[in-house]
């Protein structure tokens, strides 16, 4: 799993995509696991996939990269014959949204937050990593786009999509499966490691802990949450990850307000008591402060 996070974050940064898409794909298996009646989580290189699927057809959350369409829906066919008619993406971020484009060419639906579809239409730049990533092509924009919440009423099920906003990123939802007491969460949780969190799209880590403080409200011991990266989750995990990243800005903050420079941060080495059990993940602690500290820094300003 931590070998195809790794390659999830590489191939977003656009670092060493043609190596990959010639050859190491080609090993990537998708795992599928039943989360409830008529729901399943499909997991593979890049971020986990949820799917709803019923006699009214299958509703889709993210799909991961381009060259995996073929197997991911070979995976959907083992669960259901029903084809996929709506695609919603929790974030723009390129290993969820990597297949927008075969599958709309299918004539799925895509559906997203306002601030997706500003950001699949147009050239970004991701700060945290100095790099250029192009405007999608028309077949992989979202269609139906909303600004606070959707719900989606299909296979006996009311499938809520709410935004939080400067999370992850500035367009992140989260996927409320009522009738099953199951949630998707987006990339806005990565169960048992460190996140990336997407400053220079708009995310923030206040705007994380906020986000995951409001969906542990809406949880209970009963249920179960698909992170946006890591294994299928229940509540007391999010609760972990959420205490981690308060303990993260309370040890942080002090360096902030001294006026150190990130470099002199790092070298300080405040997260140490949490890196064994949290730096295992493919942004490595140094490298997730590093991301972090300006926003602590501009907080305390």
């Amino acid at each position: 799993m931590i070998r195809f996070i790794s390659l999830s974050i590489v191939t977003l940064l656009g670092l060493t995509l043609p190596a990959l898409a010639a050859g190491e794909y080609d090993d990537v298996q998708i795992k599928t696991t039943q989360v409830a009646e008529g729901i399943h989580m499909l997991q593979g290189a890049g971020g986990n996939i949820g799917i709803s699927t019923g006699a009214d057809g299958v509703f889709m959350i993210d799909d991961q990269f381009s060259p995996l369409t073929p197997k991911i829906l070979a995976a959907i066919g083992e669960v259901s014959d029903k084809p996929v008619k709506f695609l919603i993406n929790t974030h723009w971020h390129f290993d969820h949204t990597g297949g927008n484009e075969n599958l709309g060419k299918q004539g799925v639906v895509i559906v997203a937050h306002d601030n997706v579809y500003q950001r699949l239409s147009t050239d970004q730049f991701m700060k945290a990593f100095n790099r250029a990533v192009p405007a999608a092509p028309k077949e992989a924009l979202p269609v139906i786009s909303f600004n606070d919440k959707a719900t989606f009423h299909l296979n006996g099920q009311h499938i809520q999509a709410r935004h939080f906003p400067h999370a992850h990123t500035d367009g992140d939802s989260v996927l409320f499966f009522r009738e099953r007491n199951v949630i998707h969460t987006g990339d806005i949780f990565f169960n048992g490691f460190y996140p990336f969190i997407d400053a220079g799209a708009g995310g923030s880590i206040y705007g994380v802990i906020d986000a995951a403080a409001d969906i542990l409200t809406r949880a209970d011991d009963k249920t179960k949450i698909i992170p946006g990266h890591g294994p299928l989750a229940t509540k007391g995990d999010l609760q972990n990850y959420h205490d981690m990243l308060v303990q993260v800005v309370e040890a942080v903050t002090p360096l902030a307000k001294r006026g150190l420079s990130r470099e002199e941060a790092v070298k300080a080495d405040p997260l140490k008591s949490l890196n064994e059990k949290w730096g295992g993940g493919f942004l490595k602690p140094d490298a997730f402060l590093g991301i972090i500290y300006q926003t602590i820094v501009d907080r305390n300003k």
